[in-house]
């Protein structure tokens, strides 16, 4: 007898024991298992594994149980029976060890480190090559002194005597971003108070400048005025003293504040402070750009005493940068 017939019989069994309600059935759940063995003298051993079925209406199909229950036909004989299925012991998966995320490393912002770069081009008869503090300049007991600014150890920068150089001979790094320089501006507040204490009202308008402003600034008035003439009052990017963080325009912006009583107090006292006027008048062919009334590096009250000085001394209402240490400014 092969399985069709154990199946055959079995859901016969299966029908008739719930037709009648037999309380016996009761305990059965939706799985009936049919276990290996014979329903009678005659019938065949089923020689295949134990069979573990799901009798649901008309379909078979195989699920695990591990309900014990039986069921008997009229004569007595076991028809069918549950069997605890054996479900294999449980290997605990082997714990995996989380993994430990390394920290994530923040970068160490370096403190720039003062260089001493030494005047190699201001040679013998430039006026830095010369150059004294005078004794009028200020003490760092005195409320105008104003220290040198910092110096960056990044490469491609120009210093001279830890002064920064940015004009057209000499640029700075595209990703340069020191922002303006916090000593510059207390110092600028310096000069504003003092400024408005004889009726004066000298204004921050322009401080840093990134080289991303400038390029856009620069291309706007080259657009306009034609590259030639643009170059005469605006630097290219990486070429503006805004980039280095030390240098302020005031008030307007342009020719209007020529003459202005804030201008001429400005060009007279600027380097009380530690700044100098950076474009004066007649000095177009050394710095490369025109006057500029409104435009004042800061440089420390030591060194713009010095400039201020040798200037007097030279007969020169003012020096340049490039007349001090003897370079240029032009672009290669």
């Amino acid at each position: 007898m092969n399985k069709k017939i154990v199946f055959a019989l079995l859901l016969t069994a299966l029908c008739s024991l719930s037709a009648c309600g037999n309380d016996d059935i009761g305990s059965l759940d939706d799985s009936v298992i049919v276990k290996q063995g014979t329903l009678n003298d005659d019938t065949e051993d089923v020689s295949d594994e134990n069979l573990q079925t799901k009798v649901s209406g008309y379909v078979v199909t195989e699920v695990p149980t591990t309900t014990v229950t039986s069921a008997t036909d009229e004569l007595g004989n076991i028809i069918a029976e549950t069997v605890p299925v054996e479900q294999p012991p449980e290997t605990p998966s082997p714990e995996t060890p989380e993994a430990e995320t390394p920290a994530k490393a923040v970068p160490e912002t370096p403190e720039p480190s003062v260089i001493d770069y030494t005047p190699s081009t201001a040679t013998p008869g430039t006026p830095a090559s010369t150059a004294v503090l005078p004794a009028d300049a200020p003490t760092e007991s005195d409320y105008n002194y104003g220290p040198a600014p910092m110096v960056y150890d990044i490469p491609g920068i120009k210093y001279i005597d830890n002064v920064l150089i940015a004009n057209k001979s000499y640029s700075l790094p595209a990703d340069f971003y020191p922002d303006l320089d916090q000593t510059c501006l207390n110092q600028f507040y310096k000069l504003q108070n003092d400024a408005s204490a004889v009726g004066l009202n000298i204004y921050l308008s322009s401080g840093f400048r990134s080289y991303e402003t400038q390029d856009y600034i620069y291309n706007d008035y080259v657009a306009r005025d034609g590259q030639e003439k643009a170059d005469t009052y605006s630097a290219r990017p990486g070429h503006s003293e805004h980039q280095s963080g030390l240098a302020i325009d005031v008030n307007q912006i342009d020719d209007t504040f020529i003459g202005t009583p804030e201008a001429i107090w400005l060009e007279a006292h600027c380097y009380e402070y530690g700044f100098i006027l950076r474009y004066p008048q007649s000095k177009q062919d050394i710095t490369g750009y025109k006057y500029e009334s409104w435009h004042i590096r800061y440089v420390g009250t030591d060194l713009s005493y010095k400039i201020h000085s040798k200037a007097v001394e030279m007969g020169d209402p003012y020096l340049t940068l490039e007349e001090y240490f003897g370079i240029d400014s032009y672009y290669h």
